[in-house]
């Protein structure tokens, strides 16, 4: 009796020791209250990227017709003069090349990789406004319209649009609804690629509350998240694969005893 009661409070500590265990693995933030978060003060602004799409309006103050042809509309029409000239239609954006330029009508090229949305509004303004009577005040404004982010893993499969030019790894993570028990929080991968088209890719841990003051913590165009499954669920896998495999080598073999008992009784 005694021996069994030993055996059973051995039992109970190592199902309590397995559960501290697990809940450090599923707990977000866990440091929080033992760190500084002053690294992470700051606003985010996206830079324009090579292959990013702009939405790019120029309005007039005083005379909305003085600025219309910097407007690039479905309906705009290449004049016999080389100039872009239109009267309203849906609005289409400007595809940024690789070398980061745009070609904006009546100004030509413009460099506006790198640019933050307020960067490329100003630049725009300054050289609208040399084409315009020193009266007109233009107002342009610049939306980047192809932000989203690819997420896998053991958080399902998405593709996630961004449409406040801002979204961090937690708020992308909630959007997905949240990593299932089988992902691994503390070794996220993260792949980003630079206006060069270099890849890189770093590790992010979503356990430690660090993960705020991380460059990483906000995301760029185009980055691919992946949820790693933890041992667990690897464990799972190729446990159902051998299983299965055992079932078909079993069935094959009974099939074959079956055959051949049929076979000796004729």
């Amino acid at each position: 009796m005694k021996k069994l009661s030993i055996s059973i409070v051995a039992m109970t500590m190592i199902l309590l020791m397995g559960s501290c265990t697990g809940s450090r693995k599923v707990t977000y933030f866990q440091n929080i209250d033992e760190i500084s978060l002053a690294a992470s003060k700051g606003l985010y602004d996206a830079r324009i990227m090579p292959k990013d799409q702009l939405l790019i309006t120029v309005s007039g103050v005083s005379d909305p017709k003085a600025v219309s042809h910097f407007n690039l509309t479905m309906s705009n029409a290449m004049s016999t003069s080389g100039n872009i000239s239109g009267a309203g239609g849906s609005m289409i954006g400007y595809l940024v090349d690789n070398d980061g330029t745009i070609n904006f009508p009546r100004i030509g090229r413009v460099h506006v990789g790198g640019l933050t949305m307020r960067e490329c509004e100003k630049l725009l303004q300054d050289k609208v406004k040399m084409d315009l009577s020193e009266s007109e005040n233009p107002i342009v404004t610049c939306r980047l319209q192809s932000f989203r982010v690819v997420v896998i893993g053991e958080i399902g499969t998405k593709v996630v649009p961004v449409t406040t030019e801002q979204m961090s790894i937690v708020e992308c993570i909630a959007q997905c609804g949240d990593l299932g028990i089988y992902g691994k929080r503390d070794n996220i991968l993260l792949i980003r690629q630079d206006a060069t088209g270099q890849k890189h890719h770093v590790r992010l841990n979503i356990n430690d509350a660090n993960i705020f003051n991380s460059p990483y913590y906000y995301l760029q165009q185009n980055d691919i998240i992946y949820v790693e499954p933890n041992r667990i669920k690897q464990k799972n896998a190729v446990l159902g694969q051998s299983t299965s495999m055992w079932f078909s080598f079993i069935g094959i073999i009974t099939s074959m005893a079956t055959l051949l008992v049929s076979i000796l009784r004729d």
